[in-house]
C-alpha cells in the first residue's frame, strides 16, 4: 500500500493509476473478466438502440432485461445487473438497478422464466469407488487418481485444486495438511489450511494417492498437478481448472457413469453431500469446503439429508 508520505514523492498520475489498480484487484480475476464481458454487451446494446449506458436510466436497464429475458438465464441476468450496478458505483453514480421499476421487471422475468437450478450431480462415495476401479495404472491414471481423491476429500474448487504446489502440502501422522493460498471467497488472500485424513480403504485413500503421484512423477517442487503426455512423460505445465472437469467426465465415462451429469464441481459438492449423509455437522462441512455462507453450504447439506430422519420413512408404507 502507498503511504501518504510516499504518495507525495510520486507523480500524481502514477498514484492515480496505482489507486485504480488496487480498486480493480478488490475483485477476483474471473469476476473482473465476467464484468468486462457483461459491460461490453450492455454498452453495445445501448449504443445500438441510441441509449446512454453511463449513466443509464432505470428504463434503459428495464428494457435491456426484457430484451434478453428469452436469451439469457436468470443467473446470467442477475450477474449483468451486478455489473451495471458496479460500473455506476465505480463512476460515483447512483445505480439504476435499485430502481423499483427495474426490480418489478426483473421479478416478473423470474416468475415467467425462472426455473430450478440445473446443477450437476455430485460425485458420491460409491461413484468415486467405481471411478477409481476404472482408472489404469499408467502415469496419467495415477495422476488422475490423486487429483480426483484429493479434490473430493478437500472439497476443493477447481481453481484451488490446480493451484496447489508441492510446497503447499505437509505430511503429518494424521494425513496431509494442504494450504490454500488463493480462493474465490478469500479476497484478502489470507489463506487457509485443509486437513486431508488417511482413508480406511487404500483404493480410495487421498493421502496414499497423492504420495503415489509424487513418487511416480518425481515432482519435488512447483505445481502438484501437471499435464502428462500419452507416453507418460510429466511436463512442467500446470493443469488448467478446465482439465479437472475433463478428468471427472473421462473417468466417469470409463466407470459407466453419465459424464453429462457430472463436472469438476461434482467433487466439491460430492464431499459436502456425502458428509451430510454420514451425519457430519454443518460446522465441520463448512470448515472443509470453506463456505462462509450457511445458506450456500446448506444447498449441499439438504441434499445429503433428504433421507436422514425422513418423515415418510418408517411409518408403515
Amino acid at each position: 500500500m502507498v503511504t501518504a508520505l510516499e504518495a507525495r514523492d510520486q507523480p500524481l498520475d502514477l498514484v492515480v493509476k496505482k489507486a485504480r489498480d488496487y480498486a480493480a484487484d478488490a475483485k477476483a480475476k474471473n469476476t473482473r473478466k465476467a464484468y468486462r464481458s457483461d459491460w461490453k454487451r450492455f454498452e453495445s446494446w445501448c449504443t445500438k438502440n441510441g441509449l446512454d449506458p453511463l449513466p443509464a436510466a432505470p428504463t434503459t436497464v428495464a428494457f435491456y432485461l426484457s430484451a434478453h429475458a428469452d436469451k439469457l438465464k436468470i443467473s446470467t441476468l442477475t450477474r449483468h445487473l451486478a455489473t451495471i450496478s458496479q460500473a455506476h458505483k465505480t463512476a460515483g453514480l447512483e445505480s439504476p438497478t435499485a430502481s423499483p421499476q427495474v426490480r418489478a421487471v426483473f421479478q416478473g422475468i423470474k416468475r415467467a422464466h425462472g426455473t430450478a437450478v440445473d446443477a450437476k450431480r455430485p460425485v458420491l462415495v460409491p461413484d468415486l469407488r467405481r471411478m477409481m476401479d476404472a482408472l489404469p495404472g499408467t502415469t496419467i491414471g495415477v495422476r488422475d487418481r490423486a487429483l480426483l481423491l484429493l479434490g473430493f476429500a478437500g472439497a476443493f474448487r477447481r481453481s484451488e485444486l490446480v493451484a496447489v504446489d508441492v510446497d503447499d502440502i505437509e505430511q503429518t501422522d494424521d494425513g496431509l495438511t494442504v494450504t490454500v493460498r488463493h480462493s474465490k471467497t478469500d479476497q484478502e488472500q489470507a489463506g487457509r489450511k485443509i486437513g486431508i485424513p488417511y482413508g480406511s480403504d487404500p483404493a480410495t485413500c487421498p493421502v496414499r494417492a497423492v504420495k503415489a503421484w509424487l513418487e511416480i512423477s518425481g515432482i519435488t517442487t512447483g505445481a502438484l498437478f501437471r499435464s502428462v503426455t500419452r507416453h507418460g512423460r510429466v511436463n512442467d505445465k500446470r493443469l488448467s481448472d478446465r482439465a479437472v472437469a475433463e478428468v471427472v467426465k473421462r473417468t466417469a465415462k470409463a466407470a459407466d457413469l453419465d459424464p453429462a451429469q457430472l463436472a469438476g464441481h461434482s467433487l466439491r459438492a460430492g464431499l459436502a453431500t456425502s458428509a451430510a449423509k454420514a451425519g457430519k455437522s454443518e460446522r465441520s462441512i463448512m470448515a472443509q469446503t470453506g463456505h462462509r455462507s450457511i445458506a450456500v453450504a446448506r444447498r449441499y447439506i439438504r441434499d445429503g439429508e433428504l433421507f436422514t430422519d425422513n418423515a415418510a420413512a418408517g411409518i408403515g408404507l
